[in-house]
């Protein structure tokens, strides 16, 4: 899938197109989820995901997001990220927009994110507070 804005910002989801480098950098460094996240494990979590690159009219990854789904019933949004230089263009709402659209001939029951800071970006595409967080576990290392 590719769509094109008319100034010149394209969405793609070849997983080959993703500079992973890049987004390893991006997020190890300057994604506060991900801080110290190791390039074995981004590549790996890139291999194993739906991608989504935004490129700029030169064709350079200028943001990422990577969705987690079986593609039937279920779908977890991660590691979206815009490069700091090209933030405040609407780019953020622009590919959740697009990972929304993409998954929506799934029929999926559920698509989630984790956010801390980005709740407006992605209340403008459709998605909401979980209605009943008591029902969310979570299962964490053994330290």
């Amino acid at each position: 899938m590719i769509t094109r804005r008319q100034d010149g910002y394209e969405v793609s989801t070849d997983t080959d197109r993703v500079d992973i480098d890049l987004v390893h950098h991006w997020l190890s460094t300057d994604a506060y989820w991900a801080l110290g996240r190791s390039r074995e494990t981004v590549e790996r979590s890139v291999r194993a995901s739906l991608n989504f690159g935004v490129y700029d009219v030169h064709g350079v990854q200028v943001a990422y997001a990577r969705v987690v789904t079986d593609a039937a019933t279920f779908a977890w949004l991660c590691d979206v990220y815009v490069d700091r230089p090209h933030r405040g263009a609407g780019l953020g709402t622009w590919l959740a927009t697009a990972v929304r659209d993409h998954l929506k001939p799934y029929h999926l029951r559920r698509v989630m994110l984790a956010t801390a800071d980005a709740h407006k970006i992605y209340a403008e595409v459709g998605f909401v507070p979980c209605p009943d967080p008591q029902h969310l576990m979570i299962l964490r290392p053994a330290q």
